[in-house]
Order: structure tokens, then C-alpha cells, then sequence
């Protein structure tokens, strides 16, 4: 699989793999950025682990992942990524996100968002994106609702934090025939 490449006047994503990651050490030592994910980015040591995971579903075709460069700002912003990728029944989830503190608010996620929800509708030709977030994370909550997207449902006490404390996961979906709609309203200026 040929990883694709999205860019627009802001942003460019571009495969995350282990020649590129380096350029996200920095931001991923910033405090509580993904406070609420199971992940842990927190050394040096751990983003690699966490890069090398992400690199291992590429090759078995169940994740595509991006680093983010905010074209804007002239520097790399953070990472994301297209999961669960179910090609047969042509549905992935986007998520994995996180941007510095410092590029947060300023638009970036919505260009980055725009980028991938296009490509799974239109290139991939995808029926739906789903996106998984923490009951307790209202700021990305709020970002996915104001892209079109659908509360789903609730898995309670579904995920097991680096804490040890149960997190209910909030799922959120846009279906294809959604997509038109949203493409023309939420992101009429993309």
C-alpha cells in the first residue's frame, strides 16, 4: 500500500515512520497533550515504540499514519492517523491526534480533518469514519461535533488508561451520504 500524501494551503500530512518521527520528540514531552489516551509518548523511548506500532499496522494495512507539518507556522505540529481500517466494509476510524500545544486553536486540526475525511470518502470511497474519544475530553468532543459528526453511542469503561482508571469511549460517525452535506456547509472554504 502507497501511503497517500494530503495537503492543502495549511497543512501537509505525510507518512509518520521511523526516519521521521525525531521531529516530534519535543512536542510529544508537552504536558498532559494526550492526557487522554491510552497511549504513552512520553520519552524519547516510547514515541519510537509508539511510531514502530503504527509503522507495523502500515504494513499490514490496518492503520495509515501522518506526521503533521503546519505549512503556516513552517514547522512539524504533531501526528494523526487513519485506524481500524476495515476494508471490506470500507470503514476506518481517524483519530490518534495530537498537535503542540502552540498550534491548538489555530485552525490546524480543521484543515488536517478536512484533508482525511476527503480522502476516505473520495479517493478511498469509504461508507463511514468513526472517531473514538474519551467521555471526559469535552475540547475534542466539541471539534468532532462541529465537523459533522454523529454521537453514535457510548462504550462504557472500554478502555484502560496508563493510570489504571476505565474510560467510557464516546463514538462518533459521518456517514458517506453525509459527506456532501458536511463538505459543503462545515467546510464550504477548504
Amino acid at each position: 500500500m502507497k501511503a497517500p500524501s494530503l495537503e492543502n494551503k495549511r497543512v501537509r500530512l505525510s507518512l509518520l515512520d521511523l526516519t521521521n518521527y525525531q521531529h516530534l520528540e519535543d512536542i510529544a514531552q508537552e504536558k498532559d497533550l494526550i492526557f487522554y489516551s491510552p497511549s504513552d509518548i512520553s520519552t524519547p523511548k516510547k514515541l519510537r515504540a509508539y511510531v514502530q506500532l503504527a509503522v507495523d499496522g502500515f504494513y499490514h494495512k490496518t492503520i495509515i499514519p501522518f506526521i503533521i507539518y503546519d505549512k503556516k507556522k513552517e514547522a512539524y505540529a504533531g501526528s494523526t492517523r487513519f485506524g481500524l481500517i476495515h476494508w471490506k466494509n470500507k470503514l476506518l476510524h481517524i483519530g490518534w491526534t495530537w498537535i503542540g500545544h502552540e498550534f491548538q486553536g489555530t485552525g490546524l486540526n480543521a484543515n488536517m480533518k478536512f484533508l482525511m475525511l476527503q480522502y476516505a470518502f473520495e479517493t478511498l470511497e469509504f461508507e463511514k469514519v468513526e472517531f473514538r474519544i474519551d467521555e471526559r475530553n469535552t475540547k475534542s468532543r466539541r471539534a468532532v461535533e462541529k465537523l459533522g459528526a454523529t454521537l453514535e453511542g457510548i462504550l462504557r469503561k472500554d478502555t484502560l488508561m496508563k493510570d489504571s482508571f476505565r474510560r467510557s469511549t464516546c463514538c462518533y460517525g459521518i456517514l458517506k451520504e453525509e459527506w456532501p452535506h458536511i463538505k459543503a456547509t462545515i467546510f464550504k472554504n477548504f
